[in-house]
């Protein structure tokens, strides 16, 4: 499959950039955090994510959707890596859809997907419970009670929790940690209590505490024998989406810096006449090219073979992860005393950057997992 985007992929990445560029400038974000806002996104672009149809990207026609695929979820990504914008699109509208979409009944996703789909809703994916992403490890235990279950334990970094109408827990089976099961639970539920948690990137987050929290048997979402693959399938989608957004930052430090070497001039002439300066910035471009190549491929086999893209996942991500923390780091040493300021907007991206790069498993964690998966 070639490395490019056809004619229609390439509309919709223009469309979002225009849609981003206009509706979310960098400026926002700094609005959001100095404002302390309770939300800590905009509703009424929210709303507008849904009309431009980015809600339901990955949300079936028959559920109200576009029904696009991985590719498409990447190129708005990519988009809002440039413009960093905070919205639940990443948690809601592309985990918590393919997790509905891998193990949800009928009845499941014909409630939940059009809701998510139009934005309506909010859905988030509770999986991680300490500093580091240990996606099997879990203490948060679901006991058979009667008819239904109970809910019993802790998550960490809930991806817009705070805000969301749905929480997809991730669980063991009655305390075996072997066995993962899936569970729609709502923030409202008795035993449920929801704390939220802004990030050092101005993004959002909360921490969950589920204590015997009851829940029907239709609550499990799913079976028993499909909530380990949907969470695979779930995480999966979401560090591609995580290595699209950090190659857009990544892209829009590195346009920054270029510019910048450009505009500055040193003892008579433009910096990036230096020739130091130039082969930094071409080493970075050789890293951005590539890591793109990746990222790319692994969102075309996420559309093509979920269950076999984790090898090409993995390598989108590590890549992406340290691409990005190249480029932002280049750029504040390019840029000098003036790229460490707060005025200065390099280091909205610097923070942006390292959360992601943490996110669903930094680059040392997916490279060890590469390497176990070759049995070294």
């Amino acid at each position: 499959m070639p490395l490019i985007l056809s004619d229609e992929q390439a509309m919709l990445r223009d469309s979002a950039r225009d849609f981003l560029a206009e509706q979310s400038p960098v400026s926002q974000l700094r609005v959001l955090r100095d404002t302390a806002d309770a939300d800590g996104f905009s509703r009424t672009l929210w709303r507008r994510f849904s009309e431009m149809g980015f809600t339901g990207l990955m949300v079936p026609e028959m559920h109200g959707g576009l029904g696009l695929g991985c590719v498409e979820a990447g190129i708005v990504m990519d988009r809002i890596g440039h413009q960093l914008c905070a919205s639940p699109l990443l948690a809601s509208g592309l985990v918590a859809v393919t997790a509905l979409r891998q193990a949800g009944n009928p009845g499941q996703q014909q409630h939940w997907l059009p809701l998510l789909g139009s934005g309506t809703a909010i859905a988030t994916l509770a999986v991680d419970e300490g500093s580091k992403h240990k996606p099997w490890q879990f203490q948060t235990r679901a006991i058979p009670r009667g008819d239904g279950w109970c809910l019993e334990g802790a998550k960490t970094l809930v991806l817009d929790g705070h805000v969301a109408d749905l929480l997809i827990v991730a669980a063991s089976l009655g305390g075996d940690p072997d066995h993962t099961g899936l569970f729609l639970v709502s923030p409202l539920a008795a035993g449920v209590t929801v704390e939220r948690t802004v990030m050092v990137d101005a993004h959002n987050a909360a921490r969950v505490s589920l204590q015997d929290v009851q829940l029907s048997a239709d609550a499990m979402l799913g079976s028993p024998e499909s909530g380990a693959s949907a969470l695979a399938a779930a995480l999966d989608v979401g560090r591609a989406a995580v290595a699209s957004e950090l190659m857009g930052l990544a892209d829009e430090v590195f346009d920054r810096t270029v510019q910048y070497l450009k505009d500055r001039r040193q003892f008579g002439k433009q910096i990036g006449e230096f020739q130091a300066l130039q082969h930094r910035a071409a080493h970075l471009y050789t890293e951005l090219q590539i890591s793109h190549a990746a990222v790319l491929k692994a969102n075309q086999l996420l559309d093509t073979d979920i269950a076999g893209a984790a090898a090409a996942v993995a390598v989108a991500k590590a890549r992406a992860g340290r691409t990005a923390t190249l480029a932002v780091q280049e750029a504040v040493q390019m840029h000098g005393g003036m790229g460490m300021t707060d005025a200065f907007e390099l280091g909205f991206f610097m923070k942006r950057a390292r959360v992601l790069e943490a996110l669903w498993g930094d680059s040392n964690f997916h490279i060890d997992a590469m390497a176990r998966r070759q049995a070294y």
